[in-house]
């Protein structure tokens, strides 16, 4: 019997659609949201054109128009562009699909307006000068090669080219090499005049912005942008699926195997019947996931992927290597087609509507998640706002689900796949590169701001202090954090038990740390697992325990939702059936892991930077994982788990008074054991010095590549903010010498950059690059000019300025969602620091010169000593 949609129906989460909306004379829509998380706000046009409205043969034209986008216009050349971008302080990118194309900015609220001028710009008249295209191709063969690298990408291109024959989403959008080497300038200006016109854009903006406002400056910026003819649009009618099988070799740890099915596309009448049946077949309480506690999977679960006007659906289930996955695979096609005979249990079709409802609201909790799901709901699913989908969602019955499941589910439309693990060979080690006295200095080349941009930009400011949130400590050493933020009726809460396993795991007990964190899945004291999961799904709240904590949950289930984690943080089941499972599952994962070209790579990489005897170069060993008791576990929760090594952080619809008083009563009576603190912090190390390893990948046709070494300071000195500015200028983001250097000016790369990581006793800096085994050396040695160039002589003031001015300005984009805002507050819990460092690294940015950058990279980084690694095809010389 069907269950009532009306029935037990959720608070809404966030507050009736706000948005204001204005249609410019041109065609163009905007739409205003807007939110007080933060003084941030994002930006993001919507071209409604992608793969699908490519010239035949030229599968990647809307994918290389967007690369070209970002090369310059009228008014605006790509170095313009680039140096805007850094000085905004925020992040910009784009992303093309079959249907939308979409371009997104991130930026202090304050500069809505430069935002805007440079999309303007953009739509009114791009460069696409012929030269910049042979060089940009190159940066984007790079990039297709290093997606046909991934197994997943191949399997999920053959799946598409299969359930989409003979439709223009046969095609990924990411397009193809031969297709590139054909394309020209004038390809590109011809698919540019025809889809690029404000009557076929949509701009959402999203933030701490006055609506009207908002609106008036996208008039003033879009209005004397002439509207277009459009051409008519590529039908997307996919003929019938024969089933098959599909076997694809991959570096995986474990085997996968899948059976796909062609879905409803986002614009479909049933695209919410869709979401739901997605949501029930993944479900925790659902069959499929019963494959896992029972040990007959490693992982299993459903995946949803709509397009615009047609979608693909794939079970997926994952088995030990060298294992035949014949009886899993009958395993899942049982389980599918008794749900399409059967139907589908009515308590998850509520479940997951709750939880789609209540997802709704979350997203408020992100300025750019806000802006990303009205840009869904409008320009791909061609709504009017996210309450249409919540509308739709409320009428899905059990029966809708139900026919769906048996239209979708039929075994004669099926695609199978099985992705096996295949072995690479273990790593080559050879002599370092070293050396950087013969180094020649980068040439500077400052960059003239259009005036209105300069205007806008060209005072450096302090950003609005942080300040120090509400901070509380308990009697047993638990500290609590507290951010309230009423953007929505939503609680989002973060906690973080500081260990490490390296430094933790008793002597031949590697793995315990892992087993104990997979069994906190199976339930408390009180609640089975299944228990567990219902009382989560009858609030729609989202939880996980472990090291790592987190509960999202709608305001008024506030208290509910902390009792549920309190009891699986601190009461776990750790059941003897289940630890006899989790056991087999991780010696089985970690025989395949161990000999995978990501792990070796990984591995290669710690090997470079730390001692041979660092704790951190501790392996699992199958045979001894399968040795472990529950006892041992028992023991290393008692010994791990502690309060006093626990912080939590509690944001959104909530005040300090109620958090308080909530935590404490749910977290408040956690014991602390006896006996001292265990020391969970990895040794000092020595400066490592360099050497040179390649680690095979069979199925990789381009090399990623890390250049590594440790260093000598940590985030507690104050010369790593010098190193931070010196970083910006360096290898973070668009506008850096390494991206200039490696990707714009000679195409050696697709990406770069360059990265201190920091703990409480170490740091450590590298670069990373993906390249074609013909030009890693390339990029090696350019990339170790640019590190000797830091030394060798100041920034220049042009650089200077740009980095501290992004550094600044990027500094409030840090509170611009509750994720990012508890992520900065465990991270410096975890680092010993202040909570009052943003504001010290405000100040430290502000007054920082180009001396005492040079003094810190001489001083601290060792160009001769980056050990080189490479995973993938061996370079060339």
């Amino acid at each position: 019997m069907d269950a009532a949609p009306g029935d037990a129906a959720p608070v809404d989460a966030a507050p009736t659609d706000a948005a204001v909306r204005a249609t410019l004379p041109n065609g163009l829509r905007v739409v205003v949201i807007r939110d007080r998380l933060a003084p941030v706000v994002t930006t993001e046009i919507n071209y409604l054109v992608g793969s699908s409205e490519a010239p035949q043969g030229f599968p990647g034209t809307a994918h290389a128009l967007e690369h070209m986008m970002f090369r310059g216009s009228a008014g605006l050349d790509k170095d313009q562009l680039a140096a805007i971008g850094a000085q905004l302080g925020g992040s910009y990118n784009a992303d093309t699909t079959e249907n939308v194309t979409q371009y997104f900015y991130t930026a202090p609220a304050e500069d809505l307006g430069v935002m805007l001028r440079i999309e303007a710009l953009r739509m009114r008249g791009l460069s696409l000068a012929p030269a910049d295209w042979e060089k940009e191709r190159g940066a984007i063969e790079q990039e297709v090669a290093r997606d046909l690298s991934s197994p997943s990408y191949q399997y999920l291109s053959r799946l598409q080219a299969i359930l989409f024959a003979g439709t223009p989403y046969a095609h990924d959008a990411l397009g193809t090499r031969p297709s590139f080497d054909k394309t020209d300038a004038g390809l590109l200006r011809a698919f540019y005049e025809k889809w690029y016109a404000p009557n076929n854009a949509i701009l959402v903006i999203a933030g701490d912005v006055d609506p009207a406002h908002a609106i008036a400056e996208a008039r003033a910026a879009f209005g004397d942008i002439p509207r277009r003819d459009l051409p008519a649009r590529s039908a997307v009618r996919p003929g019938p699926v024969t089933a098959q099988t599909l076997h694809f070799p991959t570096d995986y740890p474990v085997g996968l195997l899948t059976v796909a099915w062609r879905m409803p596309g986002a614009t479909a009448a049933d695209y919410a019947a869709a979401q739901i049946l997605s949501d029930v077949l993944s479900s925790q309480r659902g069959a499929l996931y019963g494959l896992v506690p029972a040990g007959k999977a490693l992982f299993a679960g459903f995946e949803y992927a709509p397009k615009a006007e047609a979608g693909m659906g794939i079970a997926v289930a994952a088995y030990p290597k060298a294992t035949d996955p014949t009886p899993l695979l009958a395993e899942v096609n049982a389980i599918l087609a008794e749900i399409r005979r059967k139907g589908v249990p009515p308590e998850l079709v509520e479940a997951a509507r709750r939880k789609e409802l209540a997802q709704l609201g979350f997203s408020a909790n992100s300025i750019s998640g806000l802006a990303e799901t009205w840009s869904e709901a409008l320009a791909v699913m061609g709504l009017e706002s996210p309450d249409a989908l919540g509308a739709a969602l409320r009428r899905v019955t059990v029966d809708d689900v139900d026919r769906l499941a048996r239209r979708i589910l039929a075994p004669d439309r099926a695609v199978t796949a099985l992705l096996t693990p295949e072995d690479s060979g273990k790593p080559i080690a050879g002599k370092g590169f070293g050396g950087s006295e013969s180094f020649a200095a980068v040439p500077d080349h400052p960059v003239t701001l259009p005036d209105w941009a300069h205007a806008a930009l060209a005072t450096l400011t302090l950003p609005p202090p942080v300040g120090v949130p509400s901070v509380f400590t308990y009697p047993n050493g638990l500290r609590l954090i507290v951010h309230p933020a009423h953007v929505s009726h939503t609680v989002q809460v973060y906690g973080q038990v500081r260990q490490d396993a390296d430094m933790q795991e008793p002597k031949g007990q590697k793995g315990v740390a892992a087993i104990t964190d997979d069994l906190f899945g199976y339930g408390t004291q009180s609640l089975d697992r299944l228990a567990f999961q219902k009382a989560l799904d009858d609030i729609a709240a989202t939880e996980s325990a472990g090291p790592g904590f987190s509960l999202a949950v709608l305001s008024p289930d506030f208290e509910r939702g902390m009792q549920l984690l309190a009891d699986n943080e601190l009461h776990p089941a750790f059941p003897e059936r289940a630890f006899q499972v989790v056991r087999m599952q991780t010696a089985q994962s970690y025989a395949g892991l161990l000999q995978t070209p990501d792990y070796l790579f990984g591995r290669a990489v710690k090997l470079a930077v730390s001692p041979a005897d660092d704790p951190s170069l501790r392996q699992p060993d199958p045979r001894h994982v399968m040795g472990l008791r529950l006892a041992d576990v028992r023991g290393f929760y008692q010994a791990a788990y502690r309060p006093d090594l626990t912080t939590i952080v509690v944001a959104g619809d909530v005040t300090p008074e109620q958090a308080r008083a909530v935590v404490g009563r749910t977290f408040g009576a956690w014991t602390r054991p006896a006996g001292p603190t265990p020391a969970v912090d990895l040794p000092r190390r020595p400066d490592s010095r360099a050497s040179r390893t390649q680690v095979p990948d069979r199925t990789s046709v381009q090399d990623t590549a890390v250049l590594a070494e440790s260093l000598g300071l940590t985030a507690s000195n104050p010369a790593h903010f010098a190193l931070g500015v010196g970083n910006a200028i360096l290898g973070d983001g668009f506008s850096s010498r390494l991206y200039r250097d490696l990707r714009v000016r000679t195409g050696y790369v697709y990406s770069v950059s360059s990265h201190f990581s920091w703990s409480r006793n170490r740091g450590g800096y590298s670069i990373s690059f993906g390249a074609d085994p013909d030009k890693v050396g390339k990029a090696r040695d350019a990339a170790i000019r640019d590190v000797a160039a830091m030394q060798a002589q100041p920034v220049s003031d042009a650089e200077l300025t740009l980095a501290k001015a992004s550094l600044l300005r990027g500094l409030p984009l840090a509170r611009a969602s509750l994720d990012s805002i508890a992520s900065e507050d465990l991270h410096l819990i975890g680092l010993g620091l202040p909570m009052d460092t943003p504001d010290l690294a405000a100040k430290a940015y502000y007054g920082m010169t180009a001396g005492a950058v040079q003094a810190a990279f001489r001083t601290w980084i060792r160009p001769g000593d980056l050990a080189e690694i490479v995973k993938g095809p061996a370079p060339m010389p």
